[in-house]
Parts: C-alpha cells; sequence; structure tokens
C-alpha cells in the first residue's frame, strides 16, 4: 500500500518537548498540519493503530528492543514509513531498526530545516519498498501458479497416458469452459489426487 506524499497524518512519538517543538516547527513549515503528538512509547502499537497515522517520527535518546518490537509489528501489520531520530550511532541497533520496517534512521541530525526532507525521504523510500513487496508478492504467486499446473499436468498425463500437450490442452478446455484460471484448475487436480491416494 503506498502512501500519499500530501496532507499526511504523521504521528510524533517523543517525550522531549524540545525534540517535538523542532518536529512540529519542520512538519509546519512543510504544510503538514495534521500532527499528533504521543509522549511516551507505552502501548505504542494500539496508540497508533486508534490514530492510523500515514507516517511516524520517533525520536529516542536510547532506542531498545523494545521499541523496535513494536516498530516491527507496526510496519508489518498496518504498513506505514517510519522515521527514528537516536542520538546514538550504533551499527547494530541501526540495522536492527531498519529490520524493524523504520525507512529512515537519522542520528544526531534533527533539524527544523531536515524535517521535510526526512519525511519525503521516508515515503518515498516505503514506496519503493511497497513496490519490490508487490512485485516479488506477484512473482511468487505465479512461480507458485506454475508448479501447481506442472504438478497437474504430471497427474494428468499419468492417469490418461497422454502427452504433457495434452494434458495442458485438456487442463486449459476446463479452465476455459469454468470461467476460471488454469491455476485454480490445476490445484483442484492436486486436491483430488491427495484425496484419492
Amino acid at each position: 500500500m503506498a502512501v500519499p506524499e500530501k496532507d499526511l497524518r504523521i504521528v510524533i512519538v517523543d517525550q522531549n518537548p524540545l525534540r517535538t517543538a523542532i518536529l512540529r516547527d519542520g512538519l509546519r513549515e512543510a504544510g503538514h498540519v495534521q500532527v499528533t503528538v504521543l509522549e511516551s512509547s507505552l502501548d505504542l502499537e494500539r496508540r497508533l493503530g486508534a490514530i492510523d497515522p500515514d507516517i511516524v517520527l520517533i525520536d529516542l535518546e536510547n532506542p531498545n528492543r523494545d521499541v523496535l518490537e513494536q516498530m516491527i509489528r507496526i510496519s508489518g501489520a498496518n504498513a506505514r514509513p517510519v522515521a527514528m531520530f537516536a542520538d546514538s550511532s550504533d551499527s547494530a541497533m541501526i540495522n536492527a531498526a531498519i529490520d524493524a520496517g523504520v525507512s529512515a534512521y537519522v542520528v544526531d541530525g534533527l533539524r527544523k530545516e531536515r524535517v521535510k526532507n526526512i519525511v519525503d525521504l521516508s515515503v518515498s523510500r516505503f514506496n519503493a519498498f511497497a513496490r519490490l513487496r508487490e512485485e516479488l508478492a506477484h512473482v511468487q504467486g505465479q512461480l507458485a501458479d506454475r508448479k501447481a499446473i506442472d504438478q497437474a499436468k504430471g497427474l494428468v498425463m499419468k492417469a490418461k497416458n497422454i502427452s504433457e500437450e495434452q494434458a495442458y490442452a485438456m487442463m486449459r478446455k476446463v479452465a476455459m469452459n469454468e470461467g476460471k484460471k488454469i491455476a485454480e484448475i490445476a490445484r483442484s487436480i492436486i486436491t483430488a489426487a491427495e484425496l484419492l491416494k
């Protein structure tokens, strides 16, 4: 699911009022007005689910495993870009944050002038990865269909003692007659063969 680049609903998660003010000012100057501030990361997953933001900006002095695990769940279930600001440049933590689905990890660089670029980068990067995930899912689906068709052809060839081309033509004809995809027919053949074992 792609995130729109305008009229974003943004949540800032930070307990430091100074950093929150910097983020708010930067967002306001960038034209973002739908901004909600959460002063704590406690029960973050539920609270974000209720707000349903387009992007999350989270500023943590010391990001920990619990917060990163919440980020994994937040990024997975209701995928959205997450930009994380941290004072620490620990490479293990950065890798864990990126693995958790954080779109941008900014170390010691929170300035009002950078907020718009960070938001834009987070949304662009998130959308690029979303397209890649969709393409991967599509290719995996095609591969699974091809595998099912090949397996079903083998079953039909053996049961009917016919060639591969004849088995495929037979399956294609059934698919056309029933208004289904050939992969659906293939899966039906595989299921029937398993039942008859």
